[in-house]
């Protein structure tokens, strides 16, 4: 109840779970036999603030005793709440995708231990699913179509072609048919956000990323012109589409909606070029200013603006600029996304000859190891995860910004929290992992 409550944005306490404590302030013995109970008290944890104690505690006491319940029995390990403990384990629910949940696992779970009620309660389940699946897969068709069209892999052979992993990326994030054309243009972002990212990082010289910083400040079909030739067919691709978008949002009347698309595009260029000429003039930046400038370039204020792209004037004018002045939830985002990436490639990335990542920032300036550097950024992560969920679901009671907003903050966080599980970047490398999630999500 209270995980339900909290994630909704309703002001409960975590006092309430004082009550199961004993005289010495330690959580009862007595609790380890409720299983389900132990996983409830678990999964409640991890929605948890800054200085809530009784979480941490909680969070602690949950996961020995149910890791210890996993060791101990074969047989119960392997048995349906077994199972539902060692996925939890692996990935609590609140940091969870919950479609590709549905479909890899709690279907079938309530399958399983309902089987008075699965009948149609699971049929129900199961129909949502494909329906949904359906329009993902046509909006996925749509989208090959038009990738092919542009044909740009083949003007830019270096890149990374990920079309499918950045329409992944989206349709993890918000999967609801009311958002397909945010979603569609999310996708076609992330795929220009890769474009970008690999131009900086692998084609081009400084003094040409000059140019493209220019080009992109300016935002003119003009300055095409001013550009090395495969810095063209990039820009230029980025060009026409926001202009096509344009004209869609125009007829809604909210054209405003790409404006704030367009600055977001802009503020995101400007932080890979300070990356870029850190690296042209051999800086390795203090931790703190490397995470100044590296949540805007995790690029996660674009994702959320573009994700509201088409949503009508639900979405207002001092909602975008809420966003744009990039409020602490929303470092916070971007803030998991640039750690939990760094420490999932910065060995590959520094093998290329790349920016230091946080690692090297971190390890530079404490003279720590590589382990303790990933171990302390680690920590970082949960403790941005604290202030995303203390900023958006207390965001509720101030009635200040519509509730759709820091939903989908808490979504967008979720994803690279998949995406570079297990200290592995599977977007870049994405023929194992990554590949079983996408075929769960688009396959029949």
């Amino acid at each position: 109840m209270f995980r339900l409550l909290r994630q909704q944005g309703y002001d409960v306490s975590s006092d309430v779970f004082n009550k199961f404590k004993d005289d010495k302030g330690e959580f009862k013995s007595t609790l380890i036999d409720d299983v389900k109970g132990m996983l409830s008290l678990y999964e409640a944890a991890h929605i948890r603030f800054h200085g809530e104690d009784v979480l941490e505690e909680a969070l602690i006491f949950t996961t020995t005793n149910v890791s210890c319940m996993m060791n101990s029995s074969t047989s119960f390990s392997c048995s349906p709440l077994g199972r539902q403990i060692k996925y939890s384990l692996d990935q609590p629910f609140h940091k969870a995708i919950p479609r590709l949940e549905a479909r890899r696992y709690y279907i079938s779970l309530y399958e399983s231990e309902n089987e008075k009620l699965s009948d149609s309660v699971t049929r129900l389940a199961k129909l949502d699913f494909q329906l949904v699946q359906a329009l993902h897969r046509q909006e996925l068709s749509d989208l090959s179509r038009w990738w092919k069209d542009l044909d740009l892999v083949s003007k830019l052979p270096l890149v990374r072609d990920r079309l499918v992993e950045c329409y992944f990326w989206a349709t993890a994030a918000y999967f609801e048919p009311s958002d397909s054309l945010s979603r569609v243009f999310l996708a076609k972002l992330v795929i220009f956000i890769t474009l970008v990212d690999d131009i900086f990082d692998v084609y081009a010289t400084f003094e040409e990323l000059k140019l493209f910083m220019g080009a992109f400040e300016r935002w003119d079909a003009s300055s095409v012109n001013e550009l090395p030739e495969y810095m063209k067919v990039c820009y230029q691709a980025i060009l026409d589409e926001f202009e096509k978008l344009e004209e869609v949002m125009d007829k809604e009347g909210c054209s405003y909606h790409v404006h704030y698309c367009k600055e977001a595009m802009k503020e995101l260029v400007r932080a890979y070029f300070v990356e870029a000429k850190w690296y042209s003039e051999g800086h390795t930046p203090k931790l703190e200013e490397y995470l100044s400038n590296g949540s805007k370039s995790a690029g996660y204020c674009l994702s959320l603006i573009a994700s509201f792209v088409g949503k009508g004037k639900m979405i207002t004018k001092e909602a975008f600029e809420w966003m744009r002045g990039a409020p602490k939830p929303l470092r916070s985002l971007g803030l998991i996304t640039r750690l939990l990436n760094d420490v999932a490639s910065h060995q590959i990335e520094q093998q290329r000859g790349d920016v230091a990542s946080a690692v090297e920032c971190y390890m530079k300036e404490y003279g720590a190891s590589e382990q303790e550097a990933c171990d302390e950024i680690k920590k970082m992560i949960e403790e941005a995860w604290k202030d995303v969920n203390e900023e958006c679901f207390m965001t509720r009671q101030s009635r200040v910004l519509p509730w759709p907003l820091p939903l989908r903050i808490v979504s967008l966080s979720r994803t690279p929290n998949l995406i570079y599980k297990y200290d592995e970047d599977t977007y870049s490398h994405s023929t194992r992992r990554l590949k079983e999630n996408v075929t769960l999500l688009y396959n029949p």
